[in-house]
């Protein structure tokens, strides 16, 4: 084991996600037998520019879809559009035969938003800023 060395860094390049994720992905279908990790992004751009305004980006794998970023600038929010984009991403996740998503939020983000969609809390962990916490939530996603 000593023969190995070990390097901490906080600088991910794209080298070290590639030997990485398709180590594990290489393991995964190793062990599961399917092999249907796929990205998903739901972009907002201005229309008159092009420029990417937010959006949500996530993947779905192993019959699950994981919401890992969520953004809109405060002045897109409220006016339904992320709803849209939420509704969208479940959308195409049980099309891809998903049968559950998750994600975790801050406390001060967005969980409102996402029980008010049906989905559930399953797990809390306090972090900093004091107060505050990471909300684990879930919701089954319907057949396609």
């Amino acid at each position: 084991m000593d023969k190995y060395q070990l390097q901490m860094t906080d600088v991910v390049d794209d080298e070290i996600k590639k030997v990485i994720g398709d180590g594990l992905d290489r393991f995964n279908v190793d062990t599961a037998g399917i092999q249907d990790r796929q990205s998903l992004a739901i972009v907002v751009k201005d229309p008159e520019t092009g420029k990417v305004l937010g959006g949500m980006l996530g993947r779905s794998s192993l019959g699950l879809l994981f919401v890992e970023l969520f953004y809109l600038p405060s002045e897109l929010r409220g006016s339904g559009l992320g709803s849209k984009i939420l509704r969208q991403f479940e959308q195409e996740g049980a099309k891809r035969g998903c049968t559950a998503a998750v994600l975790y939020t801050l406390s001060f983000q967005a969980p409102d938003f996402y029980t008010k969609h049906g989905w559930q809390r399953f797990g809390e962990v306090p972090c900093l800023p004091t107060g505050s916490s990471r909300v684990f939530m879930s919701k089954a996603l319907l057949p396609q």
